[in-house]
């Protein structure tokens, strides 16, 4: 084991990739020398060489055009959007041909050796064009997969069962954690499997489910309620596309209760989709109705980032409001 932020176990999990599958290869704005933005590919130029890992022009429809083409001439694909708010130039080129080539082709030729790694969500003052989680979209998406890292030791393990997995995925790195997250992370490659949510906490009086940087905050907010008594279950879905109906189902048959959170806008987010599903796989055992605790329904706020997100202290109240109910 040693001490890793997110980013640098990002890298490690590159650096093993690269090191293994001489037909992999990773670009993006500024990955090359530079590193990238937040230098999660520091030192891969260097260690394989420019014809393997290096820069492109800003143009984000581009990058996955270019990054689809490889993948189905068989290239392990590494592909960075700097920001997942610069991903909506590429949108067209996800949802029409990432998602969609093994269908059209009848698994004739695919791109299944696709990852698109983006910085996502908010915490970072980056206000309206540097804050947003826009997994919701492409969750529509059949044939993707959108994977989310809470902490070092996961994004490593995730990452590394994204590039060797067969179908073309997004993975969606906190960027608030990056330096923030510091855990125990093998120096060895290990995988995590995809579609499979984890338990983080047993509990028995409700279930608090969330993604990515969302399950630090409730886990903030479930040692809050602890204080008073509540026993909360946590769950980190970690693949929200397919996502773990099993694993959340067995949860709330248990405590009757759910909280959904999301740092995106609650209007039609992928709480949406849980909060349905789980009322109709659950209605006879609820105790309470299914709360979502998400993002206000307005652009990314600059000034009042902190009045925008989805903290703790609303999962708390959420958690109260559903235990009185």
């Amino acid at each position: 084991m040693a001490k890793m932020n997110m980013l640098q176990a990002i890298n490690s999990a590159l650096i093993i990739a690269m090191e293994e599958d001489t037909r992999s290869c990773v670009f993006g704005e500024d990955v090359g020398h530079f590193g990238g933005v937040f230098r999660a590919t520091s030192g891969l130029q260097e260690k394989f060489g420019k014809d393997r890992v290096f820069n492109t022009p800003l143009v984000e429809q581009g990058i996955i055009g270019f990054a689809n083409g490889l993948a189905a001439l068989g290239y392990t694909t590494i592909a960075e959007i700097q920001f997942a708010d610069y991903i909506f130039p590429a949108f067209d080129q996800i949802v029409n041909e990432t998602a969609k080539f093994r269908y059209r082709s009848g698994n004739e030729f695919n791109v299944g050796n696709l990852v698109i790694r983006t910085p996502y969500g908010g915490g970072i003052a980056g206000g309206l064009y540097h804050s947003q989680s826009p997994e919701a979209y492409f969750a529509h998406t059949p044939g993707l997969q959108l994977v989310f890292p809470r902490n070092a030791y996961q994004a490593k393990g995730l990452l590394t069962s994204c590039i060797e997995s067969n179908d073309p995925v997004i993975f969606f790195e906190p960027k608030r954690l990056y330096r923030a997250s510091v855990g125990e992370v093998p120096e060895e490659k290990y995988s995590i499997p995809l579609g499979k949510a984890e338990v983080v906490k047993q509990g028995s009086d409700i279930t608090l489910l969330a993604w990515g940087a969302q399950v630090e905050i409730i886990e903030k907010a479930a040692a809050m309620a602890e204080l008073e008594g509540i026993s909360c279950e946590i769950i980190d879905l970690r693949t929200v596309l397919p996502w773990d109906l099993e694993t959340v189902v067995n949860s709330v048959l248990k405590t009757g209760r759910l909280i959904v959170s999301q740092e995106a806008p609650v209007t039609a987010g992928f709480s949406s989709e849980i909060s349905a599903t789980i009322q109709q796989e659950c209605f006879l055992h609820l105790e309470s109705p299914i709360d979502r605790v998400c993002g206000l329904d307005t652009p990314y706020p600059l000034a009042h980032e902190k009045e925008y997100m989805a903290d703790h202290l609303k999962v708390y109240e959420a958690i109260k409001r559903s235990v009185n109910y």
